[in-house]
């Protein structure tokens, strides 16, 4: 059973990932309350609900979090979709995750990240996690290079493709709607059962396996807003965009037995319509 991201092609040129990770307890208790004998569910409530009051938002800062679920897509140079994993499957343990998210992204010769806000939060919290369980990564800190050429460089395009950042002018402007609004118009589900604040009680009821199957999704939906935001830049045309979305298709109904998510992505599935019938757009 494959667990990592060892190579199936050497023609992999982009890893394009999702993060579902939940907040550490115990570190919450030691580092905000440490006066006080709380659980590790009790720290979790008092921190939302001291966030909510502080800042009207409740949602914990990623430094707090470990990843529990990472679903990564192996995409080929011509933007065919080569694979995808799940890290660490069935077992989904934290430390293991890291270790496997970042020595895979070298046996691929440090391919192009992709994510749609991974900037943010996902990229991050996985360099935290590196600095957490001992992960060197001296390719992607690679601080002693020209600053346009370091890895963690905002613009450089060849370390890491954050879509929204590209379809913001890299934060110029706020993309309301997020990821579901992206994939839904291009027809695709966008978010579906699994919200992401839903993520912590699922952990905490043992439901990692469910949590790992709506990654999966958004991995989906990101990949499709990824090959319409390549055809913006000029790298696909219409006809090559809807040729790998229609093989993708393919890929989930040959493995749709295997997983529920995708079954029921399929069940949802739209395709885009398209006002340019006879021709594709020029400019």
């Amino acid at each position: 059973m494959k667990t990592g991201l060892q190579p199936v092609t050497q023609d992999v040129r982009y890893l394009l990932f999702d993060v579902e990770s939940v907040a550490d307890g115990d570190l919450i208790a030691k580092t905000r309350y440490p006066s006080e004998t709380l659980t590790a569910a009790e720290a979790v409530a008092r921190f939302r609900q001291d966030l909510l009051l502080s800042s009207g938002r409740d949602f914990i800062p990623y430094t707090f979090h470990v990843p529990v679920a990472v679903v990564v897509a192996k995409v080929r140079a011509d933007f065919t979709l080569a694979e995808i994993v799940s890290l660490d499957h069935p077992e989904h343990r934290p430390h293991v995750i890291t270790k496997h998210f970042w020595t895979g992204w070298e046996a691929y010769k440090s391919p192009t990240w992709v994510t749609f806000n991974g900037r943010g939060f996902d990229l991050p919290l996985m360099e935290h996690a590196a600095f957490r369980y001992a992960v060197s990564v001296p390719r992607w800190f690679n601080l002693g290079d020209r600053s346009y050429d370091q890895k963690r460089n905002r613009y450089n395009l060849d370390a890491h493709i954050d879509v929204q950042e590209v379809l913001t002018n890299f934060g110029a402007t706020w993309f309301r709607g997020g990821l579901n609004l992206a994939a839904t118009l291009l027809g695709k589900p966008g978010k579906m059962d699994v919200q992401g604040d839903m993520v912590y009680d699922m952990y905490c009821r043992g439901q990692i396996a469910e949590i790992a199957e709506y990654c999966r999704c958004d991995v989906l939906d990101t990949y499709f807003v990824f090959l319409r935001t390549m055809l913006l830049m000029g790298k696909l045309d219409l006809e090559q965009e809807q040729e790998r979305v229609a093989a993708a298709k393919d890929l989930l109904e040959s493995q749709a037995e295997e997983h529920p998510a995708y079954r029921q992505y399929l069940t949802q599935w739209g395709d885009w319509t398209n006002p340019w019938p006879e021709t594709s757009p020029v400019g």
